[in-house]
């Protein structure tokens, strides 16, 4: 069966989500990843939403944090503040799944402007709850497909912290969190090197070669000594998000 990028992208996410997870969910990628995780192989995955609902099982994908199907299938559901302090800062929630406009290669996001920040091309979003999940959450996953204006050599702003400027920059402000251990792609997987907190590529995709990655990265992209192959999608995989998908697009257009 024949995939797209993005199909591989979100499929190879799903694949390191686990039972044991508990996990703060982005809207988009990030949801679309954990949600096939929950209909696969992870059925007892914790997913938690922003907008404070607890143990969600969405039929369709959310369009917003607000969107009535996450308080509709969750276990329950908490006020926002309860959700920060008590859930994610008091050091409950073990995943972050997040996806930006921007990162860099030490897995910094930008969320919030395209070019200067006193003079921008773009106002971007903003943070929302990203910065202090990227900070709280026990380790985090970052989901985004590669292009050059994305995957930049310098940051112009950086809206939730990954690695800093390398290892060490996170214990030097008092996090004791892992930050991003994986950036997966549409071309390859990240993850970061254990002396220097570079994301440096660990699997490629089937079909991808080094120089399409290169090509999509606006840094030098480094490689571990063992570069692994991405197993393909398996039709099951591929049924099932698109099944969701197809749910998701007649609810939305209803």
């Amino acid at each position: 069966m024949t995939y797209s990028a993005t199909e591989i992208m979100t499929i190879v996410a799903s694949r390191f989500l686990t039972n044991s997870d508990i996990c703060f969910v982005g809207i988009g990628a990030p949801s679309a990843a954990c949600n096939l995780a929950r209909l696969t192989h992870a059925p007892g995955i914790t997913l938690i939403y922003e907008s404070g609902t607890l143990g969600t099982r969405p039929d369709v994908l959310p369009l917003s944090i607000g969107d009535g199907e996450l308080c509709d299938t969750a276990l329950t559901t908490v006020s926002v503040p309860e959700m920060f302090r008590y859930w994610l800062q008091g050091g409950r929630i073990t995943l972050g799944f997040l996806g930006g406009a921007q990162i860099d290669r030490f897995g910094n996001l930008n969320t919030t402007v395209v070019g200067d920040y006193g003079n921008p091309k773009v106002r971007l979003p903003g943070g929302g709850g990203a910065p202090e999940i990227a900070s709280s959450c026990g380790e985090v996953f970052i989901i985004m497909a590669m292009n050059p204006r994305a995957f930049m050599a310098k940051l112009p702003f950086i809206t939730s912290m990954g690695h800093g400027a390398g290892k060490g920059s996170r214990e030097a402000l008092g996090l004791s969190t892992k930050g991003p251990t994986r950036l997966i792609t549409d071309l390859c997987l990240f993850e970061p090197d254990p002396e220097t907190s570079e994301l440096i590529v660990t699997a490629i995709h089937p079909g991808v070669t080094r120089e399409m990655i290169q090509a999509q990265c606006g840094w030098p992209v480094r490689y571990a000594d063992q570069v692994g192959l991405t197993p393909a999608p398996t039709d099951s995989e591929l049924a099932v998000l698109r099944d969701l998908q197809a749910r998701t697009k007649q609810a939305h257009a209803a």
